[in-house]
């Protein structure tokens, strides 16, 4: 394998809250064309490392380093890292009311162009197929993003964004919750359409059931901020069938939980 095969890069990540150590020290390479998930109990840090990667202001990578593509994450702010190919998925979607889902997307897919004027020329088509995909009434385009919508609405909603944008690396915050089955079928279904050899992805979850749609190749156990257990796919399964109980006592005394 490549070195530059290596799309986001962690060493030793350590991320405070409010002065309070929540991640103690990631290591983590997701390659491309990979998918990672990262599964944990409430609190296990799962959702800070995210949001610190993302570039979220109440979220400080205290010391480590992060690259995307070779490039250094800590060296950009939010925005530079969203147009440096990084996407996240936000476990709770936040309304804007004023603006439209079409006209934030516009923007959003016009700032990632960087010029290229064939990618706008082709951006209304591209919109209305990916409705489709999604399932989602054409009639979304025009109302104010995440206002009045249901919580399966906002997840198909963070989706739909992935898609058009088509990020080099896309961190998927918790996208399952809150989701029934017709729906995650259908956010899975999203979510696996934008997979490609080029790009790698990190699922964030507490269940198993998304990665039964979304096989990944990598599955993260995170206890107390920390990955205390790495496996392939059949980690997800145990973890489905045993609970986390089983992980902390194969780890306890060897690592902090």
């Amino acid at each position: 394998m490549k070195k530059d095969d290596v799309i986001l890069l962690l060493r030793d990540i350590k991320v405070e809250v409010e002065g309070k150590e929540v991640v103690k020290g990631i290591d983590l390479d997701v390659r491309r064309g990979e998918k990672h998930a990262i599964m944990g109990p409430n609190g296990s840090g799962k959702s800070s490392l995210a949001n610190a990667l993302a570039g979220h202001p109440s979220y400080r990578i205290a010391s480590g380093q992060a690259f995307l593509a070779g490039k250094s994450l800590l060296e950009m702010n939010a925005t530079e890292r969203s147009l440096a190919g990084l996407f996240l998925a936000f476990q709770y979607p936040l309304a804007i009311p004023g603006v439209t889902v079409a006209n934030f997307l516009r923007q959003a897919v016009q700032a990632r162009a960087n010029g290229d004027e064939s990618i706008m020329r082709g951006f209304r088509k591209s919109l209305k197929e990916h409705f489709k995909q999604l399932e989602i009434d054409e009639s979304f385009a025009t109302r104010y993003i995440n206002d009045g919508f249901s919580g399966g609405e906002k997840k198909r909603i963070e989706i739909l964004q992935m898609s058009m944008l088509k990020p080099l690396m896309a961190i998927l915050d918790e996208t399952d919750s809150g989701l029934d089955i017709d729906a995650l079928r259908i956010v899975s279904k999203g979510i696996n359409s934008c997979a490609n050899d080029d790009n790698g992805m990190l699922i964030v979850t507490h269940y198993q059931r998304i990665l039964d749609y979304v096989k990944p190749d990598m599955v993260h156990v995170m206890m107390n901020g920390r990955f205390v257990k790495t496996g392939g796919p059949e980690l997800a399964l145990r973890l489905e069938d045993e609970g986390y109980d089983r992980i902390r006592e194969e780890v306890s005394g060897k690592v902090e939980v």
